[in-house]
């Protein structure tokens, strides 16, 4: 695990912390000491004193590389912890002084392209005293992000079992073939796998919630998504719904992400006969978050937002 990270050099927190994260992040004890403006053997004698004190080997070689050992992994994602805490702590005692709340907000590509982003700039709009910075990520980066606190709150498609998260429904949302208005499923009520296998395909990437809600739907009927024509697979959520419009394929995408086109006419949404894919949109947060007035008032301006397309 190699998670790069900011932070201000701080008292608090022992120097030996830093020179761990820093030979984490960069994979070797001189690019370390480089950016920590120290020198290489310090940097060495910290990770031995580190070593010797949790009575565990941090790092190991492999291939003249070095790796975490198992252990190595808990004390990291502890430190990450300490310092992430630590920056929360400095913001909340700025924004004390300021009177103006920051907060981080992961997002999945999926929330990003929906009513979520709006809602957020909407809300930041008539709060003149609040600032969001919003992150863009894949659900697994988002929760760890989320545990070392870089991030404030997580806008998720389902749910992990972890007691330090908890989880406020922000709506139900499901996939959906999307079409060209111009394609011959457009006058369709509905399409069966069958019909589908015949089509080209246009999907996310493969470590999407999307893609991967798809492929479990398809394996409870006994079907795997090479059964399928997938002729490109894209990362990017507008450029599948580019090509889909200019009728390059078909894809399978939340229909969340197609609110403006759906009521423009220029995509065209359907149900698979015996797929039915629905899941949760979740704001993900620790249990000792406490700035519940601000989310709530997002949820609003996401109901109030969803009323515009509906």
């Amino acid at each position: 695990m190699s998670i790069s990270f900011s932070y201000v050099r701080s008292e608090m927190i022992d120097t030996k912390v830093y020179s761990l994260l820093k030979v984490n992040e960069c994979g070797s004890f001189a690019a370390a000491a480089k950016q920590l403006s120290i020198t290489q053997p310090a940097v060495s004698q910290h990770i031995k004193a580190l070593e010797e004190e949790l009575g565990v080997r941090i790092f190991e070689r492999s291939s003249g590389k070095l790796v975490l050992t198992k252990q190595g992994g808990e004390v990291v994602k502890y430190a990450l912890k300490m310092v992430g805490l630590y920056n929360s702590l400095r913001q909340s005692l700025s924004d004390g002084k300021s009177l103006t709340t920051h907060l981080t907000v992961g997002v999945t590509h999926t929330a990003e392209s929906n009513p979520i982003a709006e809602s957020l700039a909407k809300y930041c709009s008539q709060n003149d005293r609040v600032n969001i910075k919003m992150i863009t990520d894949t659900i697994s980066n988002l929760y760890a992000m989320l545990k070392t606190y870089d991030i404030d709150i997580a806008i998720v498609e389902g749910r992990i079992n972890d007691p330090g998260i908890k989880y406020l429904l922000m709506d139900t949302d499901y996939l959906i073939l999307a079409v060209s208005p111009d394609h011959p499923f457009a006058k369709k009520s509905m399409v069966t796998l069958s019909e589908l296998k015949k089509e080209r395909m246009i999907l996310r990437l493969p470590n999407s919630g999307t893609r991967n809600l798809f492929v479990a739907h398809l394996e409870s009927n006994n079907l795997s998504i090479s059964d399928f024509n997938v002729i490109l697979e894209v990362d990017n959520i507008a450029t599948i719904k580019d090509l889909i419009r200019r009728d390059f394929g078909v894809s399978i995408l939340a229909r969340s992400v197609c609110l403006d086109e759906l009521k423009k006419g220029k995509i065209v949404a359907l149900p698979v006969e015996n797929l039915s894919m629905m899941r949760e949109i979740n704001i993900a947060y620790h249990d000792d978050f406490t700035q519940f007035d601000v989310l709530h008032d997002i949820m609003k301006i996401y109901n109030e937002t969803l009323r515009i397309y509906t």
